[in-house]
């Protein structure tokens, strides 16, 4: 079964609960590959649909979380202009990451989704409400996702994650007003 294909009335009730989705970097938010430069720096591709999902995922009341076990100044940057609230990296041990950030946001782990690619994810996305991997993730996550992304990671998974969210909890359309009433004036 392709779970990607799979939108039923569990995910459905899942994506309604959600009031943060928390990401990994490398391969969700990238395409997993590590850029580093002969001066030792690290460099990252991002996919601007991803950053404007983000965008509006937290302008319709979802907030943003970022757990990734690298450290790196670009994905710094790239959280704070893309509104992410909760910033934990070079975090070895993600559960433990994901404990603190339940404890500091006041949430439940039943309102909050986890996006990984790799086995180093499983522990929060288990302990999630809902649970979403990449296509291209190992066996032992995509059997144990509630969701796979249709769009591989660093290549629009994020904004997928983003749009299905907005969809089940009713928002979508409202975002989407601002371009199609921009879109009229200037026709």
């Amino acid at each position: 079964m392709n779970k990607a294909l799979t939108i039923n009335e569990d995910l459905i009730k899942r994506l309604q609960n959600i009031k943060l989705l928390i990401l990994d970097v490398d391969g969700v938010m990238t395409d997993g590959g590590l850029t580093i430069g002969d001066d030792g720096l690290e460099y990252k591709t991002f996919h601007a649909h991803d950053g404007l999902g983000m965008k509006l995922l937290k302008a319709s009341g979802v907030s943003l979380a970022i757990i990734t076990g690298r450290t790196s100044n670009v994905v710094k940057k790239r959280a704070e202009s893309t509104g992410v609230a909760h910033f934990y990296q070079g975090a070895e041990d993600k559960l433990e990451a994901f404990r603190d950030l339940m404890q500091s946001s006041g949430l439940q782990a039943e309102q909050c989704a986890f996006m990984g690619d790799d086995v180093v994810d499983l522990p929060p996305m288990l302990q999630c409400g809902l649970a979403i991997a990449v296509p291209d993730s190992p066996t032992l996550l995509l059997e144990r996702a509630h969701y796979v992304t249709r769009k591989a990671g660093g290549r629009g998974a994020v904004r997928e994650v983003c749009e299905l969210i907005m969809q089940a909890q009713g928002t979508f359309d409202a975002q989407m007003a601002q371009f199609l009433t921009q879109a009229s004036i200037a026709n």
